[in-house]
Parts: C-alpha cells; structure tokens; sequence
C-alpha cells in the first residue's frame, strides 16, 4: 500500500534507536524527508547513515535534548532551514526512570511533565499553524500502554502521559477541520533498550534474572510474546498515511492484546 507520504517531511524526536527509530525507519521506507533528534550524537549518525543507506532517505540530524527549550528550538530551526517546518510530527521522549512513588519528590515530577506532556505540547503548538496552512498535518505522540493501565513502578510516567493524553483529547478536535490528525500511538511490551532498563529494575526488586523476567513477560502476553519494534512503526506510518485521514483523537493500543478490557 502507498501511503502517500512521498516527500512529506517528518521531524521524529529520540529516534536514534528503540520505538522512535522504528518510526523513522518506516517513514523513510516511504519517501519521508526525516530530522531526527537524540540526545547522543554519535548513535544519532549511525542511524542517520543506516536510513540513508537502506531507504535513499533524506536525513538531517539535530543532536541534543529535546525536552529543553533550546533543545526544541534547535531541532525547529534545523527542519525549517533544511525541508521547511514539517507535515509529520513524531513525539516520543525517554520515560522516567521507575521507582517508588514514596521517592520522587517535585523535582522528579517536573522533570517527568517536561519531558512526556509539555514537551510535547510545545512541538504541537509550534507545528501545527503551518500545517493548518497547508491543510494537511499529522502528529502521533508516542506515549505508552500505561495510560489505559498504570503501571505501579511507572507512576512518573502514569501521570505525565495522562497529562497529555487529556490536552490531546480537545486539540484533536480543534485542528481536525484543518485536515490535521493528532492521535496517540501506546506501546505495551516492546523489545527495546527502554524495557531492558526496566527489567534490570525489576531483577533488583526481586532477585529474579533478566532472562526469568523476559519469559515471565513474555508469557503473560496473549501473543506469548514481545513486541518487534518494526511493528510499532509500520502502525505509525499509517497513522500519518493519507488513508488515516479520519482517525483523530484516538489512543491506539499496540500490547499484543495484554489490555483485558472491552474499552
């Protein structure tokens, strides 16, 4: 299926590697102009030079924190200055660390808020008046499964992303006559770095080992298994296809089936 997002630029933030590459890589493999952003530069190139390798993809870089002011607008002026302000907006930024909710203090909250609900609130408001020029825009924010689930050691996460989801919830429907979509994209249980760090969080919890805690996970899921991040990428792809033209202000779910719930 052609998607119809042939030289369509997108600015996809964290891609350097896990869900926010797999965004990028799938995009890529559609024609997508890309600025991708990282906080490491030298893992930023590397994919950079894989997308460009492996698709013919135009790439530009932007190396540095996007959960900053400066961070954004670097990463804005750099997509201004190579392809214009882009069509395709991917939100995606690291989550909080896990814990007990007994630890975090202020510092900890306004870190998460920063990072997972105004960042990207931040990047909607910027991008969006051009799209609504050109009458055409998509955004997805990468959020996760826990905003339908919480996740108790996620509880950082649990509320920022809740955040957000509500703020889009109303912008959604605000932009919708623009030809602009804002959905959000949850990931349950995929395979990446992210999930890595959370399971060696949960082995120093409970004594169990990483290869114990990845079987245990795995069969929990319905699927008896993790999620590939390339599956995640393909769904976000079409999220921004012209086909998804009217899917708006929806929380896609992508767990393998793991949520129980009818709703």
């Amino acid at each position: 299926m052609d998607l119809g997002l042939s030289n369509k630029t997108a600015l996809v933030c964290a891609a350097s590697k896990g869900l926010g590459r797999a965004c990028a890589e799938a995009l890529a493999a559609e024609g997508v102009r890309l600025v991708i952003t990282a906080r490491g530069a030298d893992t930023l190139e590397e994919t950079a030079h894989y997308l460009r390798s492996h698709f013919g993809a135009e790439v530009t870089t932007v190396a540095g924190d996007i959960t900053t002011e400066a961070g954004r607008a670097q990463a804005l002026a750099v997509c201004q200055s190579a392809f214009g302000m882009p069509d395709i907006l991917i939100n995606n930024a690291g989550g909080p660390k896990p814990g007990d909710f007994r630890d975090w203090g202020r510092a900890e909250w306004q870190a998460a808020v920063e990072a997972n609900m105004f960042t990207p609130i931040e990047l909607i408001k910027a991008c969006t008046p051009t799209m609504m020029t050109r009458q055409w825009g998509r955004v997805v924010n990468i959020t996760s499964s826990a905003v339908k689930a919480p996740i108790p050691e996620l509880g950082l996460s649990n509320g920022a992303r809740s955040g957000l989801t509500g703020f889009v919830a109303g912008v959604a429907r605000q932009l919708a006559e623009h030809g602009i979509t804002i959905n959000n994209l949850l990931p349950g249980l995929f395979y990446t770095d992210r999930l890595k760090n959370n399971f060696a969080f949960l082995s120093d919890k409970t004594g169990k080992t990483h290869a114990e805690i990845f079987a245990a996970k795995s069969a929990a899921n319905p699927s008896k298994r993790l999620g590939n991040p390339a599956e995640f990428g393909a769904v976000c792809a079409f999220m921004c296809s012209t086909q998804a033209a009217y899917l708006n202000g929806q929380n896609i779910l992508l767990d393998g089936g793991n949520y129980p719930g009818t709703f």
